[in-house]
């Protein structure tokens, strides 16, 4: 996705011209080792660190939006007067700098320090958070910014502290990243946030009157208010012989290192899915040296979620690197070292990962009284029918402004902007959950970016060079911009986003137009991306 904003550029503490930077605009530069950016807003010149606090993004090519600052590679904002952490995926500050301005210079003089507030009359109330993932994170750790005092228990089934899941189908599976990359916040966070983590734990019950969450282990934990974060679980097929020890679900840590040590003494693997999961699964395990097929009924990867420009160049990128597929077919058997497909192939594998999807976990929800229908129903702010429970990730279903209707998204970034939005609510903010969904995969050098929501599409326009590695999708619906997905253009991607927040259709136009006069136009024809590879 590129790379973090390096030390390099002018010294800050040495002093730079006034004339290098414009009305909001930014500059890289540095203080000693620490790569820092300057932005100018409103004639203020403010200092910050220059690389963003979830995977190290260089903010100076993101998007500056009045006094916050968009990473331009998982779409995390920041604040640059305190450095807040503002948008999920991020969930820890950036450092601030002073600056002064003298005899036509900006000089950075040293760090700020920047007091988190306290919320007086909170210390004696309770929030619990069931699920430890995402959303759950998130809201635990806005809480403590925004400065409750209270008590804040997660609960969660996981051995583990909460971790990054994206990464188990991504750069992990792939051996690309350490273990060390996976917590989304340390332990040291949670112990010096009194955050009390009830791990390798279940929530059984939740009586709404009393107020009160059975546990598992049968302790009762009492809560003011509430957050249902419980994710979902992997679909099982109806396969004779998915039970099987060499068949494999991919939806924790364990699980993934189980794949990972089966991969050891493997040489072949069948992936049965071709959506996200499933195609960065059959990415990641090519790329530690396993044979890979992938199953799936579609007749591309990807056709009704992202349409066929997409699915083919996902398609054409995994068979460049030896992937096979075999679409338009189902495994109908396992076998020991066999899977059986639906016209009675036979394909050798070592093993088997299935990635067809998740189904929410609804069922504490349904017994705490909350109203459900395709999801957990909760309004604007992410409270549920039941005073005082807030629902957020993959089982929330919220009133979308945009398509103006419910929907419920599986996405990383999603979970963890609800989690924030709840903490905010929980706390009588009254804030409106209006972000708009955004999620990014990873298939070998391939990165793809999506910002919008369809899932009833009914126009696709294709923009730029798909083998040049630089394009774009719009999406529309009745022609209205649903969604804009781009590879190759981040900056693109952030500013629809910009527009679509505003409900701008008219600026997303704009933005669409300007990227079309500006496309790079490629030296040789393109290839008909609708047809199949040999």
């Amino acid at each position: 996705m590129g790379t973090s904003a390096q030390v390099s550029g002018p010294d800050f503490t040495k002093g730079v011209s006034t004339e290098l930077i414009q009305e909001g605009e930014t500059l890289l530069g540095h203080v000693g080792d620490k790569a820092v950016m300057l932005a100018k807003v409103e004639g203020e010149i403010y200092a910050v660190g220059a690389n963003c606090t979830h995977y190290g993004g260089p903010l100076n090519q993101g998007l500056l939006v009045g006094h916050h600052i968009h990473c331009p590679w998982h779409h995390s904002s920041f604040n640059v007067k305190t450095g807040e952490a503002e948008k999920a995926p991020a969930l820890v500050p950036i450092s601030c700098w002073h600056t002064e301005v003298r005899d036509g210079k900006i000089f950075v003089t040293g760090k700020k320090t920047i007091p988190r507030p306290t919320l007086r009359g909170t210390e004696t109330q309770q929030v619990v958070i069931i699920g430890g993932g995402a959303a759950g994170t998130a809201c635990a750790s806005m809480l403590r910014r925004q400065g409750f005092a209270g008590t804040v228990q997660m609960v969660s089934h996981d051995d583990s502290i909460p971790y990054d899941r994206t990464n188990l189908s991504k750069d992990y599976l792939s051996g690309n990243a350490p273990e060390e990359w996976l917590p989304i916040l340390k332990n040291q966070f949670f112990q010096k946030n009194k955050i009390q983590m009830n791990l390798r734990v279940a929530a059984i019950k939740i009586d709404s009157i009393k107020r009160q969450v059975l546990l598992s282990d049968g302790k009762i934990l009492g809560y003011d208010k509430l957050l249902l974060a419980t994710g979902g679980e992997p679909v099982k097929p109806p396969i004779p012989g998915i039970d099987r020890d060499h068949v494999f679900m991919l939806r924790t840590l364990t699980d993934c290192r189980r794949i990972i040590e089966k991969c050891d003494n493997s040489k072949s693997v069948v992936v049965i899915g071709a959506g996200f999961i499933g195609l960065e699964v059959a990415a990641s395990l090519k790329q530690r040296g396993v044979d890979v097929h992938v199953v799936a009924p579609e007749d591309m990867p990807l056709m009704k979620t992202l349409g066929v420009h997409v699915g083919s160049y996902l398609k054409k990128a995994h068979e460049s690197h030896g992937v096979r597929f075999h679409l338009g077919h189902t495994v109908k058997e396992i076998h020991e070292a066999h899977v059986v497909l639906d016209d009675h192939t036979e394909i050798p594998c070592d093993f088997i990962v299935v990635g067809v999807g998740i189904n929410p976990n609804l069922e504490l929800a349904r017994q705490a009284g909350c109203e459900i229908d395709h999801g957990v129903l909760v309004n604007d702010s992410l409270e549920t029918s039941v005073p005082g429970i807030f629902a957020a990730g993959d089982i929330a279903r919220w009133p979308d402004p945009r398509s103006l209707r419910p929907i419920r998204v599986e996405h990383w970034e999603v979970a963890e902007r609800h989690g924030q939005i709840a903490a905010c609510n929980m706390l009588g903010a009254k804030v409106k959950y209006q972000d708009v969904p955004f999620f990014w995969t990873q298939q070998f050098d391939k990165i793809l970016c999506y910002i919008g929501f369809s899932d009833r599409f009914d126009r696709m326009d294709l923009l730029g060079s798909p083998e040049g590695d630089d394009f774009a999708v719009v999406y529309y619906e009745d022609d209205r911009v649903a969604a804009f997905l781009t590879v190759g253009r981040d900056l693109e991607n952030l500013k629809v986003e910009q527009a679509l927040q505003r409900i701008d259709y008219n600026k997303v136009e704009d933005i669409i137009r300007d990227y079309e006069r500006h496309l790079r136009k490629p030296e040789h024809p393109s290839p008909n991306y609708f047809e199949p590879s040999p």
